[in-house]
């Protein structure tokens, strides 16, 4: 009974956020570092309501320091619609902001609002991302001030074309009422994409030349960054996403040429570096990436030629933090091991690379725009969130201040007195093993799996693995093929054909650690939600895997079901690819399902749609194959509505008791 109760405190603990770290916010830092944006306005947001995983709409408000006023945001107009982005111009005279699928302007110095898109066409989206943006190119906001507030870009999204995926809405109801999103599968028809530029003088919008054309017209464009007053960087993505080109456009005459191309035969090109790339006064570009076989940064020129490489290669830079550009120092971090983060500095002219944080763990940082100042981020294992201000000179750093150490965190987590991760590497894998104090007990193979991921890091997360030990369940994270900051090579093993090898990967660590003395191999589950559902299947219908059961939440079960911006980036389209799509599909897969296991879904999942779950159970029905379901109605991908998620962990350590 006692083991019992420690467990629903522990699992209750980490639902209800007891062990969670307090994080500065971006704010938060920006006050500490003395970089507060100042001025008459400010724009507060009260009432959010999510739409999808990034997206909200919310009552925004414009605040007047100087009158003491407070004026609601965007309801002029059609009054039913809720604001989703607002962002004020550079000069604070004006706030751009979306409602519905239009863009506003709304001038300060008037208190009116300017419609810049009046398209009644719901299709056509302005200024905003659809769910596919939003989901995988991280973004809601498709639109950006130039630096003298005269003009704001924006990409236009026509999805007319796009399929439409619907699903009913079942609680709290007497007939089911229907849901649905424009949703391009694997292959199907995508968003038509254009960027366009709005003159907030003349009202006037030019749509950017040369950007698309007959021959690349199935194109993205997930940013855009201005750099001078009428000239902007936009970067196109290739559907295939093989080919990233960064646009050199000019707002006033609409022409573009190409300034930056990367390009790959055998690869996936990461659009995401993009987001690193950091403007020097003297017009020269730090660049990310990885066209060497390693994250790197480079040093360009302001005509788009390289000058050289900054950091070394053997070692992924993962982020970009700033530059002193008096001392010529460019500070970065970078994974010194793939589940370590460390901070570094390099200068710019001479090459030399200095370490400037030692302990082993996960450090991030924080600079003040002229990189003099510091807010230091360190965590591991055993140490939460704690937050220090430094002051970097060079390569000197020197601590002022900690700003925050989560103390009564740390002291509420270690009176449990449960035991820490072991990180290890298994057969060149990365893995971290926990486990409880027994003898010889069964093993959970806890993994995401999915491309460029990483789970086995060095930081404080304590999850659900820990309510298993605790249970009596030694917990293996491990890392496969295809993770993330062991260089590219590595990152793309899974390249066009997913699922196999990761399923290779994770019979062979299971296998490994189950030679202790500690581990009964008899007794092995592995678990995993979305990518991580979708690899348990494919692992437990492998001839041979050790595992008695298993538990796939949400799980992708035919890529061909899945979005498109996603699944292409690792498969290319089903029209070229139509083997690897086939390998990599459970549904043939379904008559060599072997042990236990426990599908759950949500019915309102619009990200990995429960027809995968619908599709797939189906096949195991005819293939003869027993399983056990628990669904969730109404809910989405991250089963958080209500009670679920307290409802689901319960029922995942009921399956284990009675299958283990």
């Amino acid at each position: 009974m006692k083991g019992l109760l420690i467990i629903f405190t522990v699992l209750t603990g980490i639902l209800g956020g007891e062990y969670n770290a307090k994080t500065l916010s971006v704010a938060e830092q920006d006050s500490i570092l003395g970089v507060e944006v100042t001025g008459r306005y400010r724009l507060e947001k009260e009432n959010a309501q999510k739409i999808f995983r990034h997206s909200e709409v919310a009552d925004w408000y414009i605040v007047d320091t100087l009158r003491k006023t407070r004026k609601q945001l965007g309801v002029s107009g059609s009054e039913d619609e809720r604001v989703r982005d607002a962002v004020m111009s550079p000069n604070g005279r004006y706030v751009a902001f979306a409602k519905g699928n239009n863009l506003y302007v709304h001038k300060l110095d008037f208190g009116t609002e300017v419609a810049v898109t009046k398209d009644e066409n719901t299709d056509i989206i302005n200024g905003v991302a659809d769910w596919l943006y939003e989901e995988e190119f991280a973004t809601t906001a498709l639109f950006a001030w130039s630096p003298d507030s005269k003009s704001l870009a924006f990409v236009k999204l026509d999805e007319t074309e796009v399929p439409t995926f619907s699903w009913e809405v079942y609680a709290d109801t007497q007939y089911p009422s229907l849901e649905s999103l424009r949703y391009p599968k694997a292959g199907c028809a995508n968003a038509k994409a254009s960027v366009c530029i709005y003159d907030v003088a003349t009202k006037g919008i030019l749509t950017l030349k040369d950007l698309v054309n007959e021959r690349e017209s199935d194109v993205y464009f997930p940013r855009l960054r201005w750099y001078k007053e009428d000239r902007l960087f936009v970067l196109r993505v290739n559907r295939d996403q093989t080919k990233m080109e960064v646009f050199d456009c000019n707002a006033k005459s609409t022409v573009s040429a190409p300034w930056y191309r990367e390009e790959s035969k055998k690869y996936f090109v990461d659009y995401s570096l993009f987001d690193q790339w950091l403007w020097l006064n003297d017009g020269k570009i730090i660049v990310l990436s990885e066209q060497e076989g390693w994250r790197r940064a480079y040093l360009y020129g302001s005509d788009g030629v390289r000058v050289r490489a900054l950091t070394p290669e053997g070692m992924d830079v993962t982020a970009i933090y700033g530059v002193n550009e008096k001392t010529q120092t460019l500070y970065y971090q970078a994974a010194a091991t793939p589940s370590t983060r460390q901070i570094y500095a390099v200068n710019i002219k001479k090459g030399a690379v200095s370490q400037l944080t030692d302990k082993e763990g996960m450090w991030s940082a924080r600079f003040d725009k002229e990189a003099t100042k510091a807010v230091f981020c360190y965590q591991s294992f055993e140490t939460p969130n704690t937050y220090s201000l430094c002051k970097v000179d060079g390569v000197k750093c020197k601590v002022e201040r900690t700003i925050e150490d989560n103390a009564e965190v740390r002291e509420a987590w270690q009176a449990n007195e449960l035991p820490e991760p072991e990180l290890m590497n298994i057969n060149g894998l990365e893995a971290m093993l926990i486990m409880p104090n027994a003898d010889k007990c069964p093993l959970v193979v806890m993994h995401y799996s999915g491309p460029q991921s990483q789970r086995v890091l060095n930081r404080w997360r304590k999850k659900f693995e820990y309510a298993l030990v605790e249970a009596g369940y030694a917990v293996l994270i491990v890392d496969p093929r295809g993770s993330d900051c062991k260089g590219r090579a590595w990152r793309n093993e899974t390249y066009m054909n997913l699922g196999v090898k990761e399923a290779e990967d994770l019979i062979a660590a299971a296998k490994e650690i189950a030679k202790r003395p500690d581990i009964d191999g008899e007794r092995m589950a592995i678990m995993g939600w979305s990518y991580g559902g979708y690899q348990t299947l494919m692992t437990m219908s492998q001839k041979g895997h050790p595992f008695k059961a298993g538990v796939a939440i949400a799980p992708v079960t035919d890529w061909r079901l899945y979005d498109s911006a996603y699944t292409e980036r690792y498969m290319r389209r089903p029209q070229v690819n139509a083997r690897g799509y086939e390998q990599a599909s459970l549904l043939p897969r379904a008559k060599d399902l072997t042990g236990n296991v426990l599908i759950i879904h949500g019915t309102a999942d619009d990200n990995v749609h429960a027809q995968h779950t619908w599709q797939y159970i189906d096949a195991l029905v005819q293939a003869d194959k027993q399983f056990e379901m628990q669904i969730y109605t109404d809910d989405n991908h991250h089963l958080r509505k209500g009670n679920n998620a307290k409802h689901m962990h319960n029922r995942i350590l009921n399956f284990l008791k009675n299958n283990l």
